[in-house]
């Protein structure tokens, strides 16, 4: 018999004693904790110290107002001009014909000399011309001697009223024959219809050409007449008889003076025909070479400033930065008038203002800067 009281296992309440390493890991957390508070409060009990002198220097940098050069520009008078480009075209430009058929024999001038109004530049052999004369004044009397014996058989009723007027048509016709014949004879000379210059000239002696021949071309360069094309935008500011100024090609200038202005657009430019006629009475600028027009049409105030000086704006408008009477940054849109090698004149400023001439990309419209002393326009 197995002994149960001996085998039995015995049980017993458990118990917890106090470890003494966690009881110092306590107090390690809680001087830990009041270190943390107490540094949070010193700031409240214990006034930081006041900055030391260097640092303050440098916050005041920091925050001191940007130093810009700024120019007094005073706005005056600019004359505007209306430029445009074109071409110098001879004031006449004719092609010189034959008015009869002939053979010529003699021929006066050569290619490229001068000529005045009625010279004589070829002549037409007169034989011929002279024969046919004889020929049409013998046909005129024998016509008038068979309108008369008509007449006269017609009054003694042996003649009919019909051959009267076939003698009478024959005599007219006869009468026509006559003042051709005199008409040739008397345009025997090729003239100069105008003074001018023979820019070609294709004849020689013994050569027969036909009524309406081409046989050579005079121009009259004295004066140009200079031809632009003007858009429809600024047509309105040129009229007739306003001065100009033309610079041709080849480095000549002249006075001009507008001459005509067209009233009607052409169909595939949609631009208007203005002429300028430009003096050339020693005729050293010659036709049809290019030239550039310059037309003074009104006047405005407007400032001269350096490219330099331009700004853009956020919006891309092109403008001037000025420092008003509180130091502030202004930006003010501007419109070129002209321009020159030297600057441009510019307007959309006021009469007097502070032009930023440096410092103006590093400053933005509206900014307090500190303005520096520049060279006054």
């Amino acid at each position: 018999m197995v002994n149960t009281d001996t085998n039995e296992a015995k049980t017993e309440p458990l118990k917890f004693e106090d470890d003494p390493k966690s009881s110092r890991s306590f107090w390690i957390a809680l001087l830990l904790l009041l270190g943390v508070v107490g540094w949070l409060v010193s700031g409240f009990i214990l006034p930081a110290p006041p900055p030391s002198e260097e640092s303050q220097s440098l916050s005041d940098r920091i925050i001191e107002p940007m130093a810009v050069i700024a120019e007094t520009s005073i706005a005056k008078p600019v004359v505007q001009f209306f430029k445009n480009e074109g071409q110098a075209l001879p004031d006449r430009d004719t092609t010189l014909r034959a008015q009869i058929s002939g053979q010529i024999s003699e021929v006066y001038v050569k290619k490229g000399e001068d000529v005045e109004a009625n010279d004589v530049v070829a002549k037409f052999d007169t034989k011929e011309l002279e024969a046919e004369l004889e020929r049409a004044q013998a046909e005129l009397e024998r016509a008038q001697r068979e309108v008369e014996n008509a007449i006269e058989l017609q009054e003694r009723g042996v003649a009919t009223a019909d051959r009267v007027s076939s003698a009478e048509a024959a005599l007219a016709g006869a009468r026509a024959q006559l003042a051709f014949a005199e008409d040739n004879l008397a345009n025997t000379s090729i003239t100069a219809p105008f003074a001018g210059r023979i820019e070609t000239f294709e004849l020689e002696p013994g050569e027969f050409i036909q009524v309406g021949s081409e046989i050579g071309r005079l121009v009259d360069n004295t004066p140009l007449t200079v031809a632009i094309q003007v858009p429809q935008i600024s047509l309105g500011v040129l009229k007739n008889q306003q001065p100009a100024r033309v610079k041709f090609i080849t480095g000549e200038e002249r006075a001009g003076l507008v001459t005509f202005v067209s009233t009607s657009a052409t169909t595939a430019t949609r631009t208007f025909l203005v002429e300028v006629e430009v003096s050339n009475s020693d005729g050293k600028i010659p036709a049809g070479i290019s030239a550039e027009v310059e037309i003074p049409y009104g006047q405005v105030d407007a400032h001269f400033i350096s490219p330099e000086t331009l700004s853009l704006n956020e919006q891309g408008a092109l403008g001037v930065k000025t420092v008003d009477d509180d130091n502030v940054v202004r930006f003010h849109d501007v419109e070129v008038i002209r321009a020159t090698i030297e600057g441009l004149f510019v307007e959309g400023l006021p009469d007097e203002v502070q032009i930023i001439t440096t410092g103006q990309g590093f400053v933005q419209d509206g900014e307090l800067v500190n303005p520096q002393k520049g060279a006054d326009n």
